[in-house]
């Protein structure tokens, strides 16, 4: 079975690294294309929230919508992107919360 794949920083893929995932550390502009090809081989792909803030809005859309493989948004080792808040937006899409 194929590994996960992390996309992001070199500190954390150091650590994504011992613990037996994949890593991919993009260049500035092949966010996109990183995050296309780590899909196309892989059951689970982590991004870090900066890489995910510089993917294509509409491929990273289809990427967190898709049923396989399973994209993830992680939080960055210096927290200054921050991840998307999942349970305000279900409430908001549910008329729970304005």
């Amino acid at each position: 079975m194929a590994a996960p794949v992390y996309l992001g920083d070199e500190v954390s893929a150091a650590g994504f690294r011992l613990a037996g995932v994949r890593v991919r550390v993009p260049p500035r502009g092949d966010e996109t294309a990183a995050l296309s090809s780590a899909r196309a081989d892989a059951p689970l792909v982590l991004v870090a929230a900066t890489v995910a803030a510089r993917v294509a809005e509409g491929e990273l859309r289809a990427a967190l919508a898709a049923l396989a493989p399973l994209v993830l948004i992680v939080p960055d080792v210096d927290g200054g992107t921050p991840v998307p808040d999942l349970a305000l937006r279900l409430r908001r899409q549910l008329g729970l919360e304005e």
